[in-house]
C-alpha cells in the first residue's frame, strides 16, 4: 500500500528530489502562433526535449536514487506502456544496475527499440499498462527486485513535480493555469502538491482522451474505477486504473479536468509543430489541446497557461494518421456526402456552386465518386473551411441548390472507413476510360479541365485527396466512344496536366471495372 504524505512532506521532497544527474531543466517557451489565434498566451513546457524525450526520467530516478546499496544491487523492474520504461532503463543505466521492464504488447517500437538501447530487459506482456503491471509485479517477487512504480509512489511523484518547480521559476507573471495530462496521475499529484504549496491562485487542470478517462470516472464516483477497456491512440495515457495515492491528490487539488477526443488531439499536435516544429505524442499534446477546448468553453481572453508537453516519443507511421484527422479536429475541413443528378453537367454545376459559397472560395480537400446509379450520384466531398461550425451552413446550402446532402464532419465511420471505400464495379461504366492525372494544386484547375471536356463524354469516377503538396494526384474515369479516340487525344494535349492511361491495369480491371 502506497504511504500517504501531507502537502508539506511533498514540497519538501519536491525541494530536495534528485533528478538533475539525468534530467535537464526543460525550457518554458511561448507558443506565439497559437496564443495569437487564442488571445490568450500559452506557454509550452517542453520535457518532450529531455534524453529520453518524456519527463518520466524525473521520478524514476529520483526513485531509484533513494534505494539501498543492498536493492540496487539486486536491480529493479517497472511495467510501463514506454516513456516510464525509458526512464527506469537510463537511470538504470546510469546508476549500474539491472532493469527488467515489462511493457505491453501494443507499445510503439520506436519506445521498445530505446529501452533496448538504454540496455533494459524488455519483456512484453498483455494488451495494457494493467496487464503489464500484474506480470511484473508476480516477476518481481519471483526474482527478488525493487519494482519503481509509474506513478502511485511517493518518490516517484515528487520527482515530477520537480516540474512545477520550474515552470514557477522560469515564469513569475501572471499565471492563469497549468494543464497537465493524466495516465496514472503522477505527473498532475506532483505538480499539483508543489503549485497548490507555492501559488495556490493557479489553477490546475486534468486532462484526460474521451476513451482513457479513469481519473475523471474515479473523481466523480469518490473511489477509483477501473475501466473495462482504454483507447490506445494516446497510449502514454491509457491507463486503467489510477494509483491509491495520486487519486487521494487529485481528488484534493486538482481543479478541472478536461476531456479531448481524437481529431482535437491530433490538431493539437499539429499546433505544437506549427510553433516549435517538433512533433510531439498524442499525450503530449493533450495539454494543448485542453487549452484549446477550454478557451472556446470559457470565452477568455488575456489570460496565461502553461501546457506541460509531456512526451515526443510518436511513431513515425502514426503521423499518416495524425495528418488526416488534424484539419477535421481543428475543423479546418468539412466532410459531406452530396446526392446530384446523374445528368450531363451536374458535376460542373456543383463545383461552380463550391466556388460560390458565402464566406469566400473554398479549396476541394477530398472527392470521391463512382459512377452507380442511371438516376443519381452519391459523392463524397471534403471542403476546408474558415472556422468550426460551418459544415451545417455549407450542407444547408448545398440542400437549397437542389443537392441533397450529409454532413459527416463528426460521423466516426466515414472518417475512418468509408472515405476510403467509395467505388467499385459499376455496369453503367460503359466505354471508360482511367486515367491518372497530376494537378496543379490551385482554384480553378477542376474547373478548366471539365471546361475542355467534349459534352458528349461523361466522368465515371473521380479519386482525388489533397496530400499538403502544391500539385494534386487525382484518378478519373471518362466514358469515351471509340469513334472519339482521335478527339480525347487532343483533349489531353490541350489540357496539359501530366497523364498516364490505366484502361488496361490489372488492378483496375479487378475492382472496378465490370
Amino acid at each position: 500500500m502506497t504511504k500517504h504524505l501531507k502537502p508539506a512532506d511533498y514540497l519538501k521532497k519536491i525541494l530536495t528530489a534528485r533528478v538533475y544527474d539525468v534530467a535537464v531543466e526543460s525550457p518554458l517557451e511561448p507558443a506565439r502562433n497559437l496564443s495569437r489565434r487564442l488571445h490568450n498566451k500559452v506557454l509550452l513546457k517542453r520535457e518532450d526535449q529531455q534524453p529520453v524525450f518524456s519527463f518520466k526520467l524525473r521520478g524514476a530516478y529520483n526513485k531509484m536514487a533513494h534505494l539501498t546499496p543492498a536493492q540496487l544491487a539486486k536491480g529493479v523492474i517497472c511495467a510501463s506502456a514506454g516513456n516510464h520504461a525509458q526512464g527506469v532503463a537510463l537511470s538504470a543505466h546510469k546508476l549500474g544496475v539491472r532493469a527488467v521492464i515489462v511493457m505491453p504488447v501494443t507499445t510503439p517500437q520506436v519506445k521498445v527499440d530505446a529501452v533496448r538501447g538504454f540496455g533494459g530487459e524488455v519483456v512484453l506482456h498483455g494488451d495494457s499498462y494493467s496487464d503489464a503491471y500484474t506480470h511484473a509485479t508476480a516477476l518481481e517477487k519471483k526474482q527478488g527486485l525493487t519494482f519503481v512504480h509509474p506513478f502511485d509512489d511517493p518518490d516517484v511523484i515528487a520527482g515530477q513535480g520537480t516540474i512545477a518547480m520550474e515552470i514557477l521559476r522560469q515564469h513569475q507573471g501572471p499565471l492563469d493555469a497549468v494543464f497537465v495530462a493524466i495516465g496514472g496521475g503522477g505527473l498532475i499529484s506532483g505538480v499539483a502538491n508543489y503549485i497548490k504549496a507555492v501559488r495556490p491562485e493557479v489553477k490546475v487542470i486534468g486532462v484526460q482522451t474521451t476513451d482513457s478517462d479513469a481519473m475523471l470516472q474515479s473523481v466523480r464516483a469518490k473511489k477509483r474505477v477501473t475501466l473495462g477497456d482504454v483507447g490506445l491512440f494516446a497510449d502514454g495515457t491509457a491507463v486503467k486504473l489510477v494509483g491509491e495515492e495520486t487519486f487521494r491528490i487529485a481528488r484534493g487539488l486538482v481543479d478541472e479536468f478536461v476531456v479531448v477526443d481524437t481529431d482535437a488531439v491530433c490538431a493539437a499536435i499539429k499546433d505544437v509543430f506549427v510553433d516549435t516544429r517538433s512533433i510531439v505524442e498524442p499525450s503530449g499534446a493533450l495539454a494543448v489541446a485542453a487549452i484549446k477546448q477550454y478557451v472556446a468553453t470559457h470565452k477568455t481572453k488575456g489570460e496565461t497557461y502553461a501546457a506541460i508537453l509531456c512526451g515526443a516519443n510518436m511513431n513515425f507511421d502514426r503521423l499518416r494518421f495524425v495528418a488526416e484527422r488534424a484539419e477535421v479536429g481543428e475543423e479546418r475541413e468539412a466532410l459531406f456526402a452530396v446526392t446530384i443528378p446523374e445528368e450531363r453537367g451536374s458535376f460542373r454545376r456543383f463545383c461552380e456552386l463550391i466556388g460560390n459559397l458565402s464566406g469566400g472560395p473554398r479549396n476541394v480537400t477530398e472527392f470521391n465518386y463512382r459512377i452507380s446509379d442511371s438516376a443519381r450520384a452519391h459523392v463524397f466531398v471534403g471542403l476546408t473551411t474558415h472556422g468550426k461550425g460551418e459544415s451545417g451552413k455549407i450542407a444547408a446550402s448545398f440542400g437549397k441548390h437542389g443537392f441533397d446532402t450529409l454532413d459527416l464532419t463528426h460521423d466516426e465511420l466515414a472518417k475512418e472507413h468509408i472515405r476510403h471505400m467509395v467505388g467499385g464495379h459499376s455496369a453503367l461504366a460503359k466505354d471508360e476510360r482511367l486515367l491518372r492525372f497530376v494537378f496543379p494544386e490551385r482554384p480553378g484547375a477542376l474547373l478548366k479541365f471539365l471546361s475542355l471536356m467534349r459534352p458528349g463524354w461523361n466522368i465515371s469516377l473521380f479519386h482525388y485527396r489533397n496530400q499538403g503538396a502544391d500539385y494534386g494526384r487525382i484518378l478519373v474515369g471518362l466514358q469515351v466512344p471509340p469513334s472519339d479516340t482521335k478527339a480525347f487525344k487532343a483533349f489531353l494535349d490541350t489540357l496539359g496536366y501530366p497523364a498516364v492511361e490505366e484502361t488496361a491495369n490489372p488492378v483496375y480491371r479487378l475492382f472496378l471495372q465490370s
